[in-house]
């Protein structure tokens, strides 16, 4: 059979390939599973028709790629950009397979979304695609099946619509989205989630392997990019810490600050992203030279000095040329808060700094990013309960959360790396996260009849 050309999904099947085998060297029999794991479990694609504000029908594809359930219900955010296909739902719904086996919650993987473009459109246009879009995804989810979440373009606004619409088709209030409103089934914390989840397992690799760069440390740079929920909140905790924040990026260019954000610069970033305003625009309306913005330009090539590397706006956002930038410029963590934010040729220079002892330690998002679904997870067993717990209970159970999902990844990472470790060496978290998720979700399928 002629597969189609996925090049997002083929890069992502391709690392989790290379990681596993030594595993696999050394387990034979896991092959098969390797073999199984990555074909979906279902793939659905749907026309969604809807109505501007000016009558006019328009369309858009919608999807959802229900990957694997034996660790349980499907579970993984509703993507709404123009460029979302097929490969990249496949990868990300690939990669959240893994990711979520890291958490230690009972979530299956998958991924879905439409080429929709939120942007620019008015709230009614948006009710109404949310409303199109559910009627007919509601027939293949639910609080035991399929938990989707938000996502790039999706967020509380979207998450509301979508609630309401499955609602009314099924007339019942289950569950079955998260990321919902604090007052009808969402939990605290989960806007913040996948950017604090990233900082606590940051602080691990830090302890680790660079405590002379903590987080407490004004002197520590760090270089951030996008400026969407996932950055704002990364910023926020390293602000909170002490450290110094010298970047943001988005699709339109970099923002510099060269001697650091302050709180009340991100708060003010976020309430102008909320409204789909730009960072160009946002730096047209400040004062004074603290700022300098690059049109067109990502941030890894804009400082002297980068401590710790934290991408968190899309996929591929870091190429091999930018890697080599990054470590001239010092850099010590590279901790991934978007899925797949490195490119394979950005990891590989980073994995042979690592390698050559120079220090340098990569984070994969499925591990480093994982605190995002881990609260989804935390907002389902709520749910469930029909209780709403504390923010203090919620950020003990993250902060848990995170510190297990590192674990896995370092003792897994040393263990099945296929490299012999000497002085000054740090283990492999890339192969770590891959070996660790894989033997969860492989064990969970023989177990299950999926293989043997």
């Amino acid at each position: 059979m002629v597969l189609p050309v996925e090049p997002e999904f083929e890069q992502a099947l391709n690392e989790l390939t290379q990681s596993l085998q030594p595993f696999l060297a050394a387990n034979p029999q896991y092959q098969k599973a390797l073999d199984i794991v990555q074909v979906p479990e279902r793939v659905l694609q749907f026309r969604v028709v809807w109505e501007d504000d000016k009558g006019v029908p328009q369309v858009n594809r919608g999807f959802r790629v229900q990957y694997n359930s034996a660790l349980g219900p499907y579970k993984g955010g509703l993507r709404l950009h123009p460029s979302v296909n097929l490969s990249i739902l496949k990868f990300l719904g690939f990669e959240q397979i893994f990711k979520n086996a890291l958490t230690g919650l009972s979530m299956g993987g998958g991924k879905g979304g439409s080429d929709f473009d939120p942007k620019g459109k008015s709230d009614s246009e948006i009710r109404r695609f949310c409303t199109a879009f559910m009627s007919e995804l509601f027939r293949h989810i639910g609080q035991d099946t399929d938990v989707p979440a938000g996502d790039i373009g999706t967020g509380a606004r979207e998450i509301g619509f979508l609630f309401g619409a499955y609602k009314k088709l099924k007339n019942e209030f289950v569950g079955m989205l998260t990321g919902k409103s604090l007052d009808w089934g969402g939990s605290f914390i989960r806007p913040e989630a996948t950017g604090y989840g990233l900082i606590y397992f940051v602080e691990h690799m830090i302890a680790k392997s660079c405590p002379e760069f903590s987080l407490n440390l004004p002197s520590t740079v760090v270089a951030i990019s996008g400026s969407g929920n996932v950055s704002q909140y990364t910023a926020l905790k390293v602000i909170e810490l002490g450290a110094t924040v010298k970047s943001l990026s988005d699709s339109k260019g970099s923002l510099i600050a060269p001697e650091g954000f302050t709180k009340a610069d991100i708060l003010s970033i976020g309430h102008l992203k909320l409204k789909g305003g730009s960072l160009e625009s946002w730096v047209a309306q400040q004062s004074g030279s603290r700022f300098t913005y690059h049109a067109g330009k990502r941030p890894w090539t804009l400082l002297p000095v980068i401590h710790h590397a934290l991408p968190g706006a899309t996929q591929n956002e870091v190429s091999g040329e930018e890697a080599k930038a990054l470590i001239a410029a010092g850099v010590r963590i590279v901790a991934e808060g978007s899925n797949m934010g490195c490119t394979e040729e950005a990891i590989k220079v980073f994995e042979d700094a690592r390698k050559a002892g120079k220090g340098v330690w990569y984070a994969p998002g499925k591990a480093s990013n994982c605190g995002g679904v881990a609260v989804s997870g935390l907002e389902m067993a709520q749910n469930s309960q029909r209780l709403a717990w504390t923010t203090e209970e919620v950020d003990s159970k993250l902060k848990n959360i995170m510190t297990e999902a590192y674990a896995q990844c370092l003792n897994a990472g040393s263990k099945w790396s296929g490299e012999t470790l000497t002085d000054g060496v740090l283990p492999s978290l890339l192969a770590g996260a891959n070996v660790a998720g894989f033997i969860k979700v492989a064990n969970a399928m023989r177990e299950q009849g999926d293989w043997w």
